[in-house]
């Protein structure tokens, strides 16, 4: 697949934006590492309630867990998908050794509820660090007001963190200083810091979605703005590691902390298909996708123009959207509420399923 090799040679690193357990016993997640450049993969509570809820793969383990005793939903999840999030970073095993501890990641959330609980949302990741026990995988915190000292703990305690639910470059701006701090402390404390790795995931299609609901249906700014927001904040990457702060933890080993494009699956039919792919391509990021964006940018996507430092006509779109009524921060505020809504919700869901799977278990099957 020359178009997406071509991607990851421009040093994007491509991660698949679902996964399953068909994915894994297919053996199509192992083709799509081996054919499709893929190296690495994210999840969260509405993929799993996808793949938990629409298959019964699952049930065999569910049967057993019942078996052995488990019989609270929230655990037999953990159950059920840390087993493929270990599985899939076993796949992606050699590309983390291949890329020096750089890319080969699969992310697991902590679960939503505890978007506000700042020290929960701590125990649960180290939990899940352990119980997950590799070194190519990330836990996913989100973003939130509470979520910004609790990455900045993980960084601390050596968990490798994928922040989550990121919209605003003010957050943003918040998640660096929390990495770089967590790093200032673990190697105060003589931790060693080649291996503790981050990305920061920013959401982007959803921004359009919400802003082009303001503009004139001929407005050339539809489309626009979520890809100017990404581009100033790459600019804010660019300019936060590379400051002297940076160069002196770099020089003790430590790892950048790569922005994340998330959300990339075009939600408007008159957009192209690739649009945030090919304009979000630059050094140094992430770009997980879905299936479908995958698989067309290997059709037809184009690498030819690459993101520049410059954040001159990134800035003039922002502004010139402001003069058009379009409240960024405002957007950007709601859109982290609604983000962190939406994962309750789904994983509401997923509890509910695997609750009703748990009461028609087989006559016979213990529940204690």
């Amino acid at each position: 697949m020359k178009r997406l090799q071509a991607l990851h040679e421009a040093g994007v690193s491509i991660w698949l934006d679902v996964l399953s357990r068909e994915l894994l016993d297919s053996g199509e997640f192992a083709t799509l590492i081996r054919e499709y450049a893929v190296t690495g993969a994210t999840s969260n509570p509405t993929i799993f309630a996808k793949a938990i809820t629409g298959s019964d793969r699952y049930d065999e383990q569910i049967r057993s867990a019942l078996a052995a005793g488990t019989t609270e939903p929230q655990e037999l999840f953990f159950e059920l998908a840390l087993d493929d999030v270990r599985r899939a970073a076993d796949l992606l095993h050699e590309v983390h050794e291949i890329s020096g501890g750089r890319d080969g990641f699969v992310s697991f959330e902590c679960t939503p509820d505890l978007a506000d609980d700042t020290q929960a949302t701590i125990e649960q990741a180290l939990e899940l660090w352990g119980r997950l026990d590799r070194p190519n995988v990330m836990i996913k915190v989100p973003a939130t007001a509470a979520g910004v000292p609790a990455i900045e703990e993980l960084t601390a305690r050596g968990v490798n963190v994928n922040v989550t639910l990121l919209f605003s470059v003010e957050r943003y701006e918040q998640v660096i200083d929390a990495y770089l701090a967590g790093l200032d402390r673990r190697a105060a404390l003589g931790g060693a810091l080649e291996r503790t790795a981050s990305v920061a995931s920013f959401f982007v299609s959803r921004v359009d979605t919400k802003v082009d609901a303001l503009l004139s249906e001929d407005s050339d700014l539809r489309g626009r703005v979520a890809i100017a927001n990404a581009h100033r904040a790459y600019g804010r990457f660019r300019e936060r590691f590379s400051d002297q702060r940076w160069t002196e933890l770099g020089h003790a080993g430590a790892r950048r902390q790569r922005p994340l494009w998330a959300s990339t699956g075009t939600k408007d039919p008159s957009f192209s298909d690739v649009l945030y792919v090919e304009e979000l391509i630059a050094p140094e990021t992430v770009n997980t996708m879905p299936m479908g964006t995958l698989e067309a940018f290997a059709d037809h996507g184009n690498v030819e123009h690459a993101l520049s430092v410059d954040t001159s006509a990134a800035e003039e779109t922002l502004d010139r959207a402001a003069q058009a009524g379009v409240d960024l921060d405002t957007i950007t505020s709601d859109l982290e509420r609604e983000g962190v809504a939406t994962f309750c919700a789904a994983y509401t869901e997923l509890l509910d399923c695997i609750a009703a799977k748990v009461r028609t278990r087989p006559a016979g099957t213990p529940i204690s």
